[in-house]
Parts: C-alpha cells; structure tokens; sequence
C-alpha cells in the first residue's frame, strides 16, 4: 500500500529534465549574442564619445594607437590604407560597431551582423594585437571565435529575424 504517495515522481522528473536540455540548447548562444550585441554597441558609443580617438594624432588618438602598431601587424598595408584618413576610418570603426552590436542584440539579419563583427575582429586582430605575445593574451582573436558560431547559427530566436521568419511562413502557407 502506497498510502496516497506518488509512485511516478522520478518519470516525470526526467521528462522535465528533457524539456529543460531542449529549451537550454535551444538558447544556448543567447549569451553569447547578448554579451557581444553589448559590448559592441559600448565599444562604438565609447569612441564616438571619446574627444581623443577621433583625431589623427595625439595620446589616445586613433591615428597614433594605428602607428603604434603598424611595424607589428601581420598585415600592416591594412594599417597604411587607414592612415590615409584616420579620422574617417574612426568613425568607419565606431559606426560599424555600433550597427553590429544593435544588429546582435535584436537578432537583425544575425548572420550578417555576426560576420561584420568576425571581420571587425579579425581585421584588429592582425594588425592591432597581432604581436601580443602569448597569442592567448590578446582579445581579438577571442573575439573572432566568439563570433563564429553566430555566423553559423545566425539568431534564430528572440530575434527580429525570427519574427520575419514566421510572417514569411504564415504568408506561404508553411513553406520556406
């Protein structure tokens, strides 16, 4: 005799379990997104709102910290091509971070998003950090990889694309 007790406890422990390593895998690189989405769209506000990075010389200023490691960059005809408009390539650089972060935050058209904020992080990468030492040390590449498996994955939920997508769906019928 059971005595009103219930027998089916650890069943239904394990089918929650399920639903739970469904949902968590399901969100797995929200995370991810929001931390990126984040610290992009800081990284391109700080700049706009720095008096310093904006200008082609001086402490702090985007021309010098471009000089500063033009010698030590993998690729240093990136760095040559930049300094032919400092200023411009700045704004270029804050714009572009400030568009990607806002785009990961919202899930707006993820992947590209993803891929501006791979190549933003791969283009400091080889010329900015490159000649950190160990290679481990510098962010940049982090960055990059931390990037990658939003460009596979885009932002399939939470996002503005995955509202698109279910429009797109209702108006075809379920297709595509």
């Amino acid at each position: 005799m059971t005595h009103g007790m219930r027998t089916d406890t650890h069943t239904s422990y394990l089918n929650r379990g399920g639903d739970w390593r469904d949902t968590a895998t399901r969100y797995a690189l929200l995370p991810l997104r929001i931390f990126l989405g984040v610290t992009f769209i800081y990284a391109g506000l700080d700049k706009l709102t720095d008096s310093a990075f904006l200008k082609s010389g001086g402490a702090g200023s985007v021309g010098d910290t471009m000089r500063a490691a033009r010698d030590s960059a993998a690729i240093p005809a990136l760095i040559d091509m930049a300094l032919k408009n400092p200023v411009g390539f700045g704004y270029a650089i804050a714009f572009g971070e400030l568009a990607v972060g806002i785009g990961t935050l919202l899930g707006l058209l993820g992947r590209l998003a993803a891929l501006g904020g791979a190549l933003i992080s791969l283009s400091l990468w080889l010329t900015v950090s490159w000649a950190t030492s160990p290679y481990y040390y510098g962010n940049d590449l982090a960055y990059l990889m931390a990037w990658l498996p939003l460009v596979l994955a885009g932002a399939p939920y939470l996002s503005l694309d995955a509202v698109w997508r279910r429009r797109r769906r209702q108006r075809t019928g379920g297709y595509r």
